[in-house]
């Protein structure tokens, strides 16, 4: 078991990046447990990366998207928001 101190700030660090499998920038979840412990999560991004270019496939009616409208739904699509 390890122990930590806390800093001034009321901080701890904990190394857990390999653990959980996060780099940084990423996010992850801690949630408090009715008896008090933390349980900590990684954050994954919700569905699969071909959701994020189904918007490339040909459907009738539809006119050619520009660069920036791909960029835009791409993005939305990376980030889980389509």
């Amino acid at each position: 078991m390890t122990s930590l101190t806390v800093n001034s700030k009321g901080q701890v660090t904990l190394d857990l990046l390999r653990h959980l499998d996060v780099a940084p920038g990423e996010k992850i979840e801690v949630n408090k447990l009715r008896d008090g412990r933390p349980e900590i999560k990684a954050l994954r991004a919700r569905g699969k990366i071909s959701d994020a270019f189904n918007f490339l496939k040909k459907k009738k009616n539809r006119r050619t998207l520009s660069i920036r409208e791909i960029a835009e739904i791409s993005q939305q699509g990376w980030t889980g928001k389509r």
